[in-house]
């Protein structure tokens, strides 16, 4: 048996190092390096002999693992790159966050803060896939609450005999019941409650999260089973464990949202099998969560007519259109130094804004208390909201209100300019959708569209002024 040795594993970036170092020379962080215990014979072992042992009991055809001789070199014209089926979710917003379905042998990370609702998403979705065989291991909860939650869905109609909940956190316990059960994929809520024998720590510390999650990884890969992995969210609103955790996985997926309001976002922070820009969005029900495929339902209020401070801008999060109301409130500084507060938008970008309102078009706001909040709770990262937030911050500081049926979208410039954005038919199309009649767009986006099959009028605009006098006259 290969002897122990020691290490430091520094917990916010997962740099390496044989001694204790107060900062990481990595990341720059004081007081991260944790020492953890590496064993001669990890937890990896015991996951390739589950592995291979269910190859070999035939799971290769089942699983559709690569059954390919992987110790030696392979050159890379001889690799098959035919692309494997993917596993329906049964949920269009899921399906859409991976890239099209679950990749076998795959390993993904959801995490989220407590209460937000990442057990009461695996656990509709793979109530919704009867034709899979699913292994449920819960280390937080007892099977009787699980059963609970899945009665507060509705399941009574729904077969669940595919579903099996295995109460456990000794992962060498979890290896042993997947070679009885053989199922087609794995849950493990959460991966902060396992813990390997072969590392002499607690469960959550950097050395059993890390231990544990190399051995599933390796479990995955050889027996071509996906898992998926329910991880902690930290205090500063990262994923809890060392930051190799999320080195080691496929795909992290982050579950927002405000436990007071009713909608969550499923946002793709990392995806090896697709594209980290999608999001899906879904309604907290009492019998579970609701699929939101129209977003822009969301995000705008039924009736803002005559409210001054909002604005209307058609936006894109990874390939689907939405329109996003947002509002702004311009006071009068109440305690000497003004105040610049975004809720769902960059801080940093809304600075940069409102310098260039004040520069380029002349409005002082150097006394005022500034206020801005993406409606529904989402956070917005598409450069084509600069158009909008000028727009509501002026039409909050003048008090005058943006006519009914207004929507725009283009990036501002330092110098005041109207800057090109992508996929502008895409926006256009999905504000005449929404029965929107005025759409201020770059002038620069116009060539190569047929503004004539368009019934929405569009008012293409190349500084900011041009944008402002459209809009208030």
């Amino acid at each position: 048996m290969a002897k122990d040795k020691i290490a430091y594993v520094c917990s916010n970036c997962g740099q390496e190092s044989a001694k204790w170092i107060g900062k990481c020379p990595n990341c720059g962080q004081w007081n991260t390096f944790k020492q953890i215990k590496i064993s001669g014979d990890s937890g990896s072992t015991a996951a390739k002999n589950v592995a291979m042992s269910m190859r070999h009991g035939g799971a290769d055809m089942l699983f559709g693992a690569n059954t390919e001789n992987t110790e030696r070199p392979i050159k890379l014209n001889e690799i098959n790159a035919a692309d494997e089926p993917r596993i329906d979710m049964h949920d269009a917003e899921f399906n859409r966050v991976l890239g099209g379905g679950m990749v076998p042998g795959s390993i993904v990370l959801l995490g989220g803060e407590p209460g937000i609702g990442k057990s009461t998403l695996t656990l509709q979705t793979i109530i919704n896939m009867p034709e899979h065989k699913v292994l449920y291991v819960s280390g937080e909860e007892s099977a009787h609450q699980i059963k609970l939650r899945a009665e507060r869905m509705n399941i009574r109609n729904l077969p669940t005999d595919h579903i099996s909940i295995l109460c456990e956190t000794g992962l060498e316990k979890i290896f042993q019941r997947i070679t009885e059960c053989k199922p087609e994929m794995v849950i493990i809520d959460s991966i902060q409650t396992i813990a390997t024998e072969d590392v002499d720590s607690s469960p959550g510390s950097v050395s059993q999260v890390r231990e544990c999650a190399a051995a599933l990884l390796r479990f995955a890969k050889t027996s071509g089973i996906p898992v998926i992995l329910i991880g902690h969210i930290n205090k500063e609103g990262t994923l809890a464990g060392p930051k190799i955790l999320e080195h080691i996985v496929d795909t992290v997926i982050q579950f927002e949202g405000d436990q007071h309001y009713m909608y969550r976002i499923l946002r793709s922070i990392k995806n090896r099998f697709g594209s980290t820009s999608e999001l899906g969005i879904y309604e907290m029900q009492q019998q579970g969560l609701r699929q939101v495929n129209n977003a822009s339902e969301l995000l705008i209020t039924e009736d803002h007519d005559g409210l001054s401070g909002v604005a209307i801008s058609s936006a894109i999060e990874g390939l689907r259109p939405f329109l996003v109301e947002t509002q702004a409130l311009v006071s009068s500084a109440a305690y000497g130094t003004p105040q610049r507060s975004a809720t769902g938008f960059d801080q940093r970008r809304l600075n940069m804004l409102l310098a260039v309102l004040e520069k380029r078009v002349g409005f002082k706001l150097m006394q005022k208390d500034v206020f801005l909040n993406i409606a529904g709770g989402l956070r917005v990262t598409d450069l084509a909201m600069d158009l909008s937030v000028i727009a509501a911050v002026l039409s909050s500081n003048v008090d005058t209100p943006i006519e009914a049926g207004w929507c725009m979208a283009g990036e501002v410039g330092l110098s005041g300019e109207v800057r090109p954005v992508s996929r502008m038919e895409q926006r256009i199309a999905e504000a005449e959708k929404l029965g929107f009649t005025n759409i201020i767009i770059p002038k620069y986006n116009l060539k190569g569209i047929d503004s004539k099959k368009y019934q929405i009028e569009i008012h293409p605009v190349r500084k900011v002024e041009e944008a402002l006098r459209a809009l208030f006259g």
